[in-house]
């Protein structure tokens, strides 16, 4: 155990040498996380981590609430629909302006959605937003009208970053696949939000300042840096030493080791995530020219359905997460309510209605135990898993092989970088592997990644992933997407959403496996002002919105933080355990740690050669 805490140490010092110094002050704030962004171009990154600097660079016109995620403004003041419900009007805030001093107008507003709306790569990770808007106009220096072919309750929370025309106006649509968008400390990013980047060594660390036109006013904290590390327990010791002032991407077992360490608090907090198997249900193009190289046994539902039997969901959560989280069933999670279905028994552990599935589907076991249909196709698939996952993602496969052995279907499994996964599921070059998602509290974005227009996309020899991994193409589950979309009746659209949900427990493009926790800690000793979102036990970091962002001030500032919208002192952040678990989560003081250093200068002299590398930059 000694030597694996100071193995442990070494690979934190190796990855020091190459990662900014800690500042001397109170002024920088450094977050230790697993996996490296995909890119910081909001056309091109896909990764949860790239979209928190995305918002940490850029304002949407409105923004959802720490509180209770209710839409509020943001860039846009106010807003307000036409009587005849085809076109919206937004305010924009008077006074407000770029981080290099230019103006922030509706000419801005009108670039961002003209370019979404005209060009493809900047379209995938807009669409959803923009389907029913026709066109944008300016009607004034701080006015924009949209107009849209129905009625549409997603204008209310566009979730769309407002990007500076006298910046991205000279990156055309053929250099937009490629600009990195990364700023440097001669030529920060230009953006609207709360922090810049100044800096980025891919697999080893961000650097971000403070914008000191951030309209909510210059954040107490100066510079951010978000360190980049291979392993939780590395970033788990990271933080214990002190070396970095929060985590996140915490496996269960590593934050369960920080709970009692003095100066550190440790959150289990309410999520928006979802852990998932993606099928290849038959991989195509948007216009339904095939490609990859699935396994065509997949693109039968039953053996789908099967899989999804097979699997013990509960002791998936007990054992790979501790107890920490929620056995998954479908895409919208429970806790957005009014919106999620509740779990299906075709998400229940049966592993004997699994076995018969496969009979009926005609696949006997064979003499090694394997299944085989009478032309003699195995049930024998490829899964890839993500080397770099904040979950457990060896121990979710080594489960899964397990599971899917009991009832005579093989599983041969490989980890790969999160990069390897985005290009081999974007080619269909794969048959399962193992992601997770982020959900917005508008449920329109992630319903939309089963559509068929979210298939990916050839352009020129190159193919490009969109947001569909699994190829799922349903035309009458397009029509719901749609019909959803249009829906200005809160309870209609949830019914219209828990028909999509059950659709797609029906046909099982996804396996839902657990919904986690959030599992974050930081050195209650040196930060305070976090804020949660929602207030009851939400997320501290990687919100939608920069609650946070915008009030983490050293304990010091404390007394000062403002305690308006999405504010509060760092005591009132802390959250619990969730509702149903037993433990609690103390604020405790600080003691310092101090011992163990000194012997692992000359380890790193001799082991400086063996250093793993994080991912490298790459497009997800």
């Amino acid at each position: 155990m000694a030597i694996g805490r100071l193995l442990l140490a070494v690979s934190m010092a190796m990855i020091l040498l190459a990662t900014p110094a800690r500042a001397a002050d109170e002024s920088t704030f450094t977050l230790g996380m697993l996996g490296d962004i995909d890119s910081a171009n909001p056309f091109v990154g896909y990764s949860g981590a790239a979209y928190e600097i995305f918002q940490m660079e850029y304002l949407t016109l409105t923004q959802y609430a720490a509180a209770d995620l209710s839409v509020v403004p943001g860039l846009a003041e106010s807003w307000e629909e036409s009587p005849d419900q085809l076109s919206w009007i937004y305010n924009i805030r008077p006074g407000m302006v770029w981080s290099d001093g230019t103006p922030i107008t509706a000419r801005d507003v009108k670039y961002t959605f003209d370019r979404i709306l005209n060009g493809k790569q900047e379209s995938v990770n807009y669409y959803a937003y923009t389907e029913s808007i026709t066109s944008v106009e300016v009607v004034d220096n701080l006015t924009v009208r949209m107009n849209v072919k129905q009625p549409s309750p997603i204008m209310r929370s566009l979730y769309v970053y407002i990007l500076p025309e006298h910046v991205w106006q000279d990156i055309d649509k053929k250099a937009v696949k490629t600009f990195t968008n990364e700023g440097t400390p001669s030529a920060p990013i230009v953006g609207s939000g709360p922090y810049l980047m100044v800096e980025r060594r891919p697999g080893q660390f961000i650097r971000f300042v403070a914008n000191p036109h951030y309209f909510r006013g210059e954040p107490k904290v100066s510079e951010v840096i978000w360190r980049i590390y291979n392993n939780a327990d590395s970033l788990g010791l990271a933080l214990e030493r002190g070396e970095i002032d929060a985590a996140t991407d915490l496996t269960a077992p590593v934050w369960e080791s920080l709970r009692d360490v003095p100066g550190i608090t440790a959150v289990a907090s309410t999520n928006t995530y979802f852990n998932h198997v993606a099928f290849n249900t038959g991989a195509a193009l948007v216009d339904g020219t095939p490609i990859g190289d699935g396994n065509p046994l997949l693109t039968d539902p039953r053996i789908r359905r099967a899989l999804s039997l097979a699997i013990d969901r509960q002791e998936m959560v007990d054992r790979v997460l501790q107890g920490l989280g929620e056995p998954g069933s479908t895409i919208i999670p429970p806790m957005y309510g009014d919106l999620h279905l509740q779990a299906s028994d075709q998400t229940a552990y049966d592993p004997a209605r699994a076995a018969q599935l496969l009979d009926e589907a005609g696949y006997r076991l064979g003499p090694d135990g394997i299944r085989v249909d009478g032309q003699g196709n195995r049930l024998s698939f490829r899964m890839y898993g993500r080397a770099d996952s904040d979950t457990d993602s060896t121990s979710i496969l080594e489960f899964l092989k397990e599971y899917f052995n009991d009832i005579g279907v093989e599983l041969t499994t490989s980890m790969v970088s999160t990069d390897a996964i985005i290009s081999k599921y974007g080619e269909g070059n794969y048959d399962l592997y193992e992601w997770g998602w982020g959900v917005e509290p508008d449920p329109n974005y992630m319903l939309s990644a089963m559509t068929c227009a979210n298939r990916s996309y050839k352009d020129g020899d190159a193919i490009y992933s969109t947001l569909s991994d699994s190829f799922y193409c349903n035309p009458a589950y397009d029509a719901l997407w749609q019909e959803q979309s249009a829906q200005t009746d809160p309870a209609r659209r949830a019914q219209i959403v828990q028909q999509m949900q059950q659709m797609l427990i029906d046909d099982m493009p996804y396996l839902v496996l657990f919904y986690p926790y959030q599992l974050t800690a930081y050195r209650s000793d040196r930060f305070g002002g976090f804020v949660p979102q929602p207030a009851d036990n939400g997320a501290l970091l990687f919100q939608y919105g920069t609650w946070s962002w915008d009030s983490i001030a050293p304990v010091t500032d404390n007394a000062s933080i403002s305690q308006g919208e999405g504010s509060s002192t760092a005591e009132s952040a802390v959250a619990g355990a969730p509702e149903g678990q037993s433990t609690s989560i103390p604020v405790v003081l600080f003691a310092a740690l101090a011992g163990g250093a000194v012997i692992i200068v000359v380890l790193v002299v001799l082991l400086i050669r063996q250093r793993r590398h994080a991912l490298v930059d790459g497009r997800e």
